[in-house]
């Protein structure tokens, strides 16, 4: 069954003073650099960062701590990261897995997509406060639920999923997040390498069959847990 969408309704009382650097951050950050897709624009120029985000420079192009030694990625790899993931027939209704909630901001997108999304925390106080940050956006509705564990393990109480979102770097896919994949294009993306540098990379599943994707060089926290790195 497909969710309906529609666009979330902002109270008309609140004075939106971010606005205008939302519109900056479209324009200079994604439309700039080739982000294209008019519903992701729509999504980055509607969801608040700065309620996601603390600091001076909530829309600024650079990644951003958020707590707990973790960070929230720039605006512009957030969006080659979705853009990555999107499944072929869109968002709206798709049964998405992000692992690494963090501060809530990319959950709060892909809310904004009308995705039904799985977001797994292993720090309990990030994920806390991360369902108190999307309530307080207006993405407090059960298509979005906030989750405790190992990333590495996914959550296969909602597979299989269509997409899913790693934001946090490992030396390899693991393999319970291939096993919670749609057989039928099920998309993961997510940051592969060591702990300095990684790979932005594609894992899309046919049946048993797994075609593999580089996309560009970044830099992510860790991603902890029994199949990715060890704690230090």
């Amino acid at each position: 069954m497909r969710w309906p969408h529609f666009p979330r309704p902002r109270p008309a009382a609140i004075v939106d003073t971010h606005a205008r650097d939302r519109a900056r951050m479209v324009a200079e950050q994604l439309e700039a650099r080739g982000i294209r897709d008019p519903e992701l624009l729509r999504a980055f120029g509607a969801v608040e960062r700065h309620r996601f985000v603390e600091g001076d420079e909530p829309y600024g192009d650079h990644a951003l701590p958020v707590g707990s030694g973790q960070t929230i990625s720039q605006p512009y790899v957030v969006a080659i990261m979705t853009t990555a993931a999107r499944p072929p027939e869109g968002w709206n209704g798709a049964n998405v897995l992000e692992v690494g909630t963090g501060s809530g901001y990319q959950a709060a997108l892909l809310g904004e997509l009308g995705a039904r999304l799985t977001t797994i925390e292993r720090h309990e106080a990030l994920a806390t406060t991360a369902r108190q940050r999307l309530e307080d956006a207006g993405y407090a509705d059960d298509r979005i639920e906030v989750v405790v564990g190992d990333g590495t393990q996914g959550w296969s109480a909602h597979a299989p999923y269509r997409s899913i979102l790693v934001t946090a770097g490992a030396p390899s896919v693991p393999g319970p997040l291939l096993e919670q994949l749609d057989r039928s294009g099920g998309r993961l993306v997510m940051p592969v390498g060591d702990r300095e540098r990684q790979i932005l990379t594609v894992v899309v599943r046919e049946g048993d069959g797994l075609t593999t994707t580089e996309l560009e060089p970044v830099v992510f926290v860790p991603l902890i847990g029994e199949h990715g790195h060890r704690a230090e």
